[in-house]
């Protein structure tokens, strides 16, 4: 009677294994014995003003500006002139007095608001020169305290 071929591969299997746990082990044994310098500052690399990447700290640049700490904003802006004056003027460019809506294009921009017949102080139409206080809506930017000037 023959032998069960998977007793053979099941020993030559094991072999494999036993040939890997030596050599990993040998490998160990030389990293303890070869040390390499893994100290952070073998780690570390610079970047100098040029975006070269160096070993070394880069010398100190003699073109390097110092910058006010002061005169940096962090947070919300100052306001503009444009903030100090809230009341905007523009021309109505379409008004549906039906359905009690229309747009105000804002003069000298591309700025176009929404304006709702509530927020009329007086009754207007398409074409009219209207001054206006623009506030955040719920789509984007309305036009309230609407008057024809």
């Amino acid at each position: 009677m023959a032998r069960s071929q998977n007793a053979f591969n099941k020993k030559e299997k094991e072999k494999k294994r036993q040939q890997k746990r030596k050599e990993k082990q040998q490998k160990k044994e030389e990293r303890k014995a070869n040390p390499k310098d893994s100290s952070l500052d073998a780690m570390m690399a610079y970047v100098d003003a040029d975006g070269n990447i160096l070993d070394s700290p880069p010398d100190e640049d003699p073109k390097k500006e110092e910058i006010d700490a002061s005169s940096i904003e962090i947070g919300i802006p100052k306001k503009s002139e444009e903030d100090a004056n809230p009341e905007r003027r523009g021309r109505v460019t379409f008004f549906d007095t039906n359905k009690g809506f229309g747009f105000i294009n804002q003069d000298g921009s591309q700025e176009r608001f929404f304006v709702h017949q509530s927020n009329l102080s007086m009754p207007i139409q398409e074409g009219d020169k209207v001054s206006f206080i623009a506030k955040k809506g719920m789509k984007g930017m309305d036009a309230t305290d609407v008057k024809v000037i």
